[in-house]
């Protein structure tokens, strides 16, 4: 620690801090446009200048010069620094001046206006004249995609970008050319970039320069009601904001959040809010003769008693989707099991995860965070980069800090960091689970290392197989102990963790997805919309769900739902993080949300449920499931369990293993509504030119 002075007031912070870090631990307000604290230090704008005593008879930036870097005065005294003096003042205001000679006074259609860092500076730090009377210098906009629109005259070259693009996202797509007068922040060569965190540009830069595409014009951000929420497009569960104008939602944005996603978002989550409006199901509908016909809520419950009363419970079976939520996910299992039916599963992929292993042999065990303090890594069957992207962010955040060696089984590509390819499939896990292989040694001289099993590596026949050697592998290299369990099974789903946690999965007798093909009468999907239609058969279907996807083509009754943004719902996300989303706007039309719709059909069914509203619902959820009480928290798992896990290692098929993710950009019926979903997606399979025209 060290001690210093920030304008007479005394403080103590780590030598490690730089003088602008160390001011606002004093609660100086220092201003900056190039400091970012995730980023690495420019030193390039000059905004942050302060005067540092006994120094150089000029200012001195505060966010490249350290703390340890002061020194005392001549008796010893405690170093000292200022921010207010008219020295600042003078320089900040020069600053100011020269940042502002070439940018464009286009405020009133700029869409950074209102929420502007250099508008805000410039009020508070700038002066109300220039002495530069020549003509302002104009810059080329560049295309770089259909996420990210580019006025680069506004740039002020702070870097945060470019900087942004090299260290996070991990390839290094934009970059300054030219000096002095003539540089310019441009891709090289003129074409899309490629990073699915590419989006986070946008909250970095300080003005206008880059700005979304999607969003550019919608709308004022002082027109936007705010609203809290969490994303579901993936099942990390990254902390997000949603601005909503009446009931349409306009953008997508992050939230803080150390222990989730720091303050990153993909692509996917910030630029999907276009697809919440389009192919919406607004009204019921049902199947009369070969064609699906507009009706009332009475005459589809109606229709759904019909085909009920005409079969027995082990004729009906319920599948969960990817994006429900836990509410609605106990609402129907309780409905089933009222039936009589045990017929009701949530792993759309054929996953064989089983709650009855034991909590963590579903879990990221290690939790997101505990990734920063992990010193070996090994993914399995798993590519976490379109999977998760923001877990893989931290992965390549970890990765260059140093002395992290990863191997994969698999092959992911480029995940953005450098790794060690071990092998294609299960006869790689078997061998080092056998203690064969070099980087077997590598994990076991690790003091904490972790092991992350993709989805890829669990579906097929042989999944519950390959789960048990990599919790047998886990268990010969002391990744599982009192301390530490870094046993992670990464899930691609948001509702998955949560579905598995209330035992939505086949009770004694009942049958998973595959052994419900074919055989059931009456079969519900709550969103369902990955499995294989044809499968179904002649089982009358009911869709409960929001677009007009695969589920509700095939669908017999059509009862429309609500969207994580028109719904508060729980959503436990691959870590065990228990989060509930937050209603932004009301959901289209006749459209409800999910739990009401299934307590409205028992009814009708002659099975009602015990809950009349959603506060009795969650405390019927909470009696059975105390943990999903506990918002905000990971309960963790007893890794006492992976012991019996470890057993279950049996006879592989030897196949490689691949990643369920075959389309980052349509996951989802969200995703694959959206316009700009599908240009992203087109772009990256390499069908649209990469320059405009």
């Amino acid at each position: 620690m060290a001690k210093l002075k920030v304008d007479g007031t005394e403080i103590e912070v780590p030598d490690h801090y730089t003088l602008l870090q160390a001011a606002e631990e004093a609660g100086a307000e220092v201003p900056r446009f190039c400091f970012h604290e995730r980023l690495s230090v420019a030193g390039n704008c000059r905004m942050c200048l302060v005067e540092v005593k006994g120094g150089p008879p000029k200012p001195a930036a505060s966010c490249a010069m350290g703390v340890r870097d002061l020194r005392p005065g001549p008796n010893g005294e405690t170093p000292e620094i200022f921010t207010k003096t008219p020295m600042v003042k003078k320089a900040r205001e020069g600053v100011m001046e020269f940042l502002l000679i070439n940018h464009p006074l286009d405020c009133p259609i700029c869409d950074q206006g209102g929420e502007c860092d250099l508008q805000d500076q410039a009020m508070a730090y700038g002066v109300d004249s220039s002495r530069f009377h020549e003509n302002k210098r104009a810059v080329e906009d560049k295309y770089i995609g259909p996420l990210v629109k580019t006025i680069m005259t506004r740039c002020i070259h702070c870097t945060r970008c470019v900087r942004f693009t090299t260290e996070v996202a991990g390839i290094s797509e934009l970059g300054a050319t030219g000096r002095g007068e003539d540089m310019e922040i441009t891709t090289y060569l003129e074409q899309a970039m490629t990073s699915e965190l590419q989006g986070n540009v946008i909250d970095l830069c300080p003005v206008g320069a880059l700005t979304s595409k999607p969003y550019a014009f919608q709308a004022r951000p002082w027109e936007l009601s705010k609203t809290q929420s969490i994303d579901v497009m993936d099942a990390v569960g990254s902390a997000i904001r949603v601005d909503a104008r009446g009931r349409e939602v306009m953008r997508i944005m992050p939230r803080v959040n150390e222990a989730v996603n720091e303050e990153w978002i993909s692509d996917k989550t910030r630029f999907v809010w276009d697809g919440l409006r389009t192919q919406r199901l607004d009204r019921p509908y049902v199947r009369k003769g070969k064609r699906l016909q507009p009706a009332t809520w009475v005459e589809a419950f109606q229709a759904i008693a019909k085909a009920v009363s005409k079969t027995s419970g082990e004729k009906i079976g319920a599948i969960a989707g990817d994006l429900a939520g836990v509410e609605e996910m106990f609402a129907l299992k309780t409905l089933m099991q009222s039936l009589g039916s045990t017929n009701h599963d949530c792993r759309q992929d054929g996953t064989k995860l089983d709650p009855s292993l034991g909590r963590a042999s579903y879990l990221f065990n290690p939790t997101i965070e505990g990734i920063d303090e992990a010193d070996a890594l090994l993914i399995i069957g798993s590519n976490p980069r379109f999977e998760a992207s923001v877990i893989n962010a931290r992965i390549r955040k970890r990765w260059r800090m140093g002395d992290f060696p990863i191997g994969v089984i698999g092959n992911p590509g480029d995940l953005r960091y450098d790794y060690e390819m071990l092998g294609a499939g299960s006869d790689t896990l078997a061998e080092m689970a056998g203690g064969k292989g070099a980087f077997l040694d590598v994990l076991k001289n690790a003091k904490r290392p972790m092991i992350i099993i993709g989805q890829g590596a669990l579906i097929g026949d042989d999944g519950q197989a390959v789960l048990g050697q990599a919790a047998k592998l886990a268990d010969t290299v002391g990744a599982v102990g009192e301390e530490w369990n870094g046993f992670a099974v990464l899930h691609t789903a948001a509702s998955r963790v949560g579905a598995l946690d209330i035992g939505f999965v086949p009770s004694e007798g009942g049958r998973d997805i595959a052994g419900m093909a074919g055989n059931m009468d009456v079969m519900f999907l709550l969103g369902a919309d990955e499995i294989d239609m044809a499968s179904l058969g002649e089982a009358f279907t009911v869709y409960i769900g929001t677009h007009g996807d695969a589920g509700a083509h095939r669908a017999d009754v059509i009862l429309p739902a609500a969207t994580y943004t028109e719904k508060a719902a729980t959503y436990v996300n691959t870590e065990g993080r228990v989060q509930m989303t937050t209603r932004a706007g009301f959901a289209p039309g006749e459209a409800k949300e999910d739990w009401a719709i299934i307590r409205a059909l028992s009814e009708v069914l002659g099975h009602k449920l015990p809950f009349d509203s959603a506060a009795q619902l969650r405390a019927a959820l909470y009696g059975e499931y105390p943990h999903m009480a506990a918002i905000d928290a990971v309960e963790p798992a007893d890794a006492a369990s992976l012991a019996n896990l470890s057993k279950l290692a049996g006879q592989m098929s030897g196949a490689a293993f691949v990643s369920p993710v075959t389309d980052f950009y349509l996951t989802n019926p969200i995703a694959r509504a959206s316009a700009v979903m599908a240009e992203c997606s087109a772009l990256a399979r390499g069908e649209l030119k990469q320059a405009a025209e």
